[in-house]
């Protein structure tokens, strides 16, 4: 059973390659994916890795979270579920809300 992990502040060299290989020596990752802005293809600073086993995970929470990682110190804890997305509103300029519908 893998566990998920959620790796914030970090910086904008990060690689996924690089990720993953700072998260190995606490044992097996099934993947490291930094997450990064559709139209600039920049990273936004955080990112998600996937470890084999939950006390796997554990231990590179426990040894790496506040660690510094290309010049800045990492947020590393547990990945929470991702919340619904409420895709019933239009969001930006013009969305649907009441304010809008007068007449």
């Amino acid at each position: 059973m893998s566990k998920k992990i959620y790796v914030g502040n970090l910086s904008y060299t990060v690689t996924n390659d690089s990720l993953a290989e700072k998260f190995a020596q606490f044992g097996t990752v099934e993947s490291a994916k930094v997450i990064t802005d559709r139209d600039t293809n920049r990273s936004k600073g955080f990112a998600f890795v996937e470890m084999s086993s939950p006390s796997e995970a554990a231990a590179a929470i426990t040894a790496l979270n506040g660690g510094d990682f290309g010049g800045r110190a990492m947020n590393v804890t547990e990945a929470k579920p991702q919340a619904p997305r409420d895709n019933n509103s239009r969001g930006g300029f013009g969305g649907n809300s009441s304010r809008n519908n007068r007449y």
